[in-house]
């Protein structure tokens, strides 16, 4: 399963870990990544997808079917 949100995409980052003495690691900076089951109400149902928390947020404040609209994305998107 890829560490990416199934809406806005969000995935890893790379970089490096520094310390004091300025030696550089290389690290993965991943998304905060939740399962979530998330409720549609115009077809009354559950969807169970991975979303950043971010999403998350965005869901809370200004709804599902519109954080889908306002990245481009339908219900059945989320279903693949």
């Amino acid at each position: 399963m890829a560490h990416r949100c199934k809406i806005s995409g969000k995935g890893c980052q790379f970089g490096h870990r520094v310390s004091h003495a300025k030696n550089r690691t290389k690290h993965t900076f991943k998304a905060n990544l939740q399962s979530r089951r998330l409720f549609v109400p115009d077809e009354n149902r559950y969807i169970k997808t991975r979303v950043s928390t971010r999403i998350l947020k965005t869901i809370d404040k200004i709804g599902l079917r519109a954080t889908l609209k306002k990245h481009g994305m339908t219900v059945k998107d989320l279903e693949r």
